[in-house]
């Protein structure tokens, strides 16, 4: 039985094309899916498109293959996000798909330890 919150064919099946890599959960975002990995946000899918993770470490090898950052619109300004478009041969090859999402893993683990130490630093001068 397919019910609404129920993830769709495609994010479904990022769980086989990512099985090298570890398990994944997704998770009902706007109008598609954040991937989670140990609870960390690696990637998302909007309109059928995976997008992965990149940061100042990562980011070039997504920009050599010509792969489209993601974007969308607010208040009519176009917002980009440190998410990728996924090469095609993720979703072909496993040991791809695996060596993609350790990469962009890594990338959000990064991103989330810089909030903290954010985080930290703010609270350290509040006090």
């Amino acid at each position: 039985m397919h019910t609404q919150s129920a993830p769709d064919e495609f994010a479904q099946h990022l769980t086989d094309v990512f099985r090298l890599f570890g398990s994944i959960s997704l998770r009902h975002m706007f109008s598609g899916y954040g991937i989670f990995h140990d609870g960390v946000m690696f990637g998302l899918i909007s309109q059928d498109t995976l997008y992965l993770k990149a940061d100042a470490e990562n980011s070039a090898v997504f920009r050599d293959q010509g792969l489209s950052q993601f974007e969308y619109v607010r208040q009519g300004k176009i917002i980009g996000l440190s998410y990728y478009q996924a090469p095609e041969i993720v979703l072909e090859d496993a040991n791809e798909a695996a060596l993609w999402a350790r990469r962009s893993f890594a990338a959000a683990l990064r991103a989330n330890a810089s909030k903290a130490k954010s985080v930290r630093s703010r609270h350290r001068h509040e006090t």
